[in-house]
């Protein structure tokens, strides 16, 4: 497979951890658009949100309670953003399910 995502989660391209679990690997975006612009990427291989099954309903919730937990950590008192973006017209450039966590400044709506 030849997802770059599953090569950082293998260890395989450089990134700059955030936090690791069994489930899923979180890591810096590289071209961040907030101070803080993490990235959580199960490691199981998922093409995107329109892919998950019902046996896949534990996991992205647990997403979710990481993104929290690093908010948290952060101290993004005042919000953030999590965002999936779902096929290219969406912006998904990477196809490998990811839900970015992004804060530290303020965001307008619509996003886009």
């Amino acid at each position: 497979m030849d997802c770059v995502f599953c090569k950082i989660v293998k260890g395989q391209l450089p990134s700059k951890k955030v936090f690791e679990d069994e489930r899923v690997y979180a890591f810096e975006d590289i071209n961040p658009v907030a101070p803080t612009h993490v990235l959580i990427v199960p490691k199981k291989h998922i093409v995107g949100l329109q892919e998950l099954t019902e046996e896949d309903a534990c996991l992205v919730g647990h997403m979710f309670v990481v993104a929290k937990r690093i908010a948290q950590e952060r101290n993004l008192k005042g919000g953030y953003r999590t965002v999936f973006n779902v096929g290219e017209d969406a912006g998904q450039s990477v196809f490998h399910l990811h839900l970015h966590l992004i804060g530290g400044r303020k965001m307008a709506w619509p996003p886009g």
